[in-house]
């Protein structure tokens, strides 16, 4: 059997529930039974009644076969739709077009060759034998290593996972710290959590640094009919730094919260060297692997544009193209390396399904119709819109315990919250990057978060309820440096 079955039962339920209710007045019969489609397609992610991919195949299939995105006239010239089961192929594949969905998939293809070359093991290993006399050092070693990869590793669970973890417990082997042995407290509880929460911090500062983020940009763009448009400069300077204030008191707080028993660590440097002497000089690859890196920084950034002029700006998903392309030419990765990142075409095509259902959810009036009864009824509190946006973002931000997948939680809620916002009267651009670091500030809370979580988790070096009492408490924090620096900030830029 290819789907489990209590779980595709569960959202086969809530899909026929909802597809029978009667449709409520101001909403259209296509936007209520796309909307009882969708919630049946995110209770089978959020279930894992089959892999996300194969979910979203189905979610194409259906869409296209029943034809609730196509209306019975045509809004512009009033005539009936010539071929409605083409339109509905067209409506159902149209997100394929999509260059955020591309740029997201290509950038995971290029994160390969931080993995084949070796370069990011040997970021890690770098940082250590710079800093890692002290526990502490160690920790930020992790956190920088995070950091440099975060741009250009759109899969942040091949970041936090397979690039910075073995490298943690590389270290924390190297100390005896083993849950199999009991001794996880003596360094790899703390490292472990560590390497966690950067991983997720990382998200925040850059757009490529995790799938849900261009999902965002998009949602947003829609909602305001592209009046905000986030470009990743735009991201960057704007999240850099409440991210960066947030990315340095992470480790002092977890050292509080979880201390080591191991506070001095000389043999951690010791480690990486022997690492890095065993690595050997810098390959041919990874240098053309550096060159590549620091050139897709700095046309993400908009260097060119900025010196040159707007005719010399190179589009975000181009840049992609560009570095996968340079890859495959300097014989980097090679087109079997490409085939095989099957995470990269999985991304594709759930992404694509994903985004296809909420952009019509939105065309169709849903979101509109949503977000105007959850403003009004925040309105009916009789509160302000800094109070009212407030309650939302919390409610956004916690409702992520019910959510295994970043990115269903941001289809299935942010655009219906963000226009719930705009209702109450919240500036824009302010409330947008709020929503924008709330995404990964969710990410923290739960072992089944994000991609990255179980992997880090299922080390064993962190019990459940530690995890849980150590994402909730960061969450805090992060809610709180947000609010304050980071409301600042944006003062500063003029974004509100």
């Amino acid at each position: 059997m290819g789907f489990k079955p209590i779980p595709t039962l569960v959202a086969l339920a809530l899909a026929l529930v909802i597809w029978f209710i009667p449709v409520p007045e101001g909403v259209s019969a296509q936007a209520w039974h796309l909307l009882a489609l969708f919630v049946g397609i995110i209770a089978a992610i959020i279930g894992k009644a089959m892999p996300i991919g194969a979910v979203a195949v189905i979610a194409i299939t259906l869409v296209a076969l029943l034809g609730i995105t196509v209306p019975e006239v045509d809004p512009e010239t009033g005539k009936a739709i010539a071929n409605p089961a083409g339109q509905a192929a067209k409506d159902a594949l149209s997100s394929l077009n999509n260059s955020l969905i591309w740029m997201i998939g290509v950038a995971i293809m290029i994160s390969r060759g931080l993995l084949k070359t070796g370069l990011g093991t040997r970021f890690g290993y770098m940082f250590t034998a710079l800093w890692g006399k002290r526990t502490i050092g160690v920790a930020y070693s992790l956190v920088i290593s995070d950091l440099v990869l975060a741009p250009v590793t759109p899969s942040n669970t091949a970041r936090g996972g397979a690039i910075v973890h073995p490298v943690m417990r590389a270290i924390a082997a190297g100390f005896d710290s083993d849950p199999e042995n009991g001794t996880e407290g003596r360094i790899g509880k703390y490292l472990a959590l560590v390497n966690y929460h950067a991983n997720i911090i990382s998200c925040m500062l850059f757009i490529t640094a995790t799938a849900p983020n261009p999902l965002v940009v998009k949602l947003i763009a829609e909602a305001t009919n592209s009046d905000i448009s986030i470009s990743w400069g735009t991201w960057f300077t704007a999240m850099v730094v409440p991210g960066l204030t947030a990315m340095i008191l992470m480790p002092l707080i977890l050292f509080w919260l979880y201390t080591p028993e191991i506070k001095q660590t000389p043999n951690a440097t010791e480690l990486a060297k022997e690492k890095l002497k065993e690595m050997g000089p810098m390959s041919r690859n990874e240098w053309i692997m550096l060159g590549i890196f620091g050139l897709l920084l700095v046309l993400w950034a908009g260097v060119p544009a900025m010196i040159f002029g707007k005719g010399a700006e190179v589009d975000a998903t181009t840049t992609t193209f560009i570095g996968l392309s340079l890859l495959l030419l300097t014989g980097v990765l090679t087109w079997d390396d490409v085939l095989k990142e099957k995470s990269a075409w999985d991304t594709v095509v759930w992404f694509a399904a994903l985004v296809m259902m909420a952009t019509f959810l939105n065309k169709l009036g849903l979101i509109g119709w949503f977000s105007g009864l959850l403003g009004s009824s925040i309105s009916g509190l009789g509160l302000n819109w800094v109070a009212g946006c407030g309650l939302l973002t919390l409610a956004y931000i916690y409702s992520h315990y019910m959510f295994a997948s970043g990115t269903a939680h941001v289809t299935a809620m942010l655009g219906a919250f963000y226009a719930a916002g705009l209702a109450l009267g919240a500036p824009p651009m302010l409330y947008a990057l709020v929503l924008a670091a709330s995404t990964s500030i969710m990410m923290s809370l739960t072992h089944y978060a994000s991609g990255s979580s179980p992997v880090i988790y299922g080390s064993g070096y962190v019990t459940m309820t530690e995890w849980w009492k150590a994402g909730f408490i960061m969450s805090v924090i992060e809610i709180i440096i947000f609010a304050t620096v980071g409301v600042m900030w944006w003062k500063v830029l003029g974004y509100w």
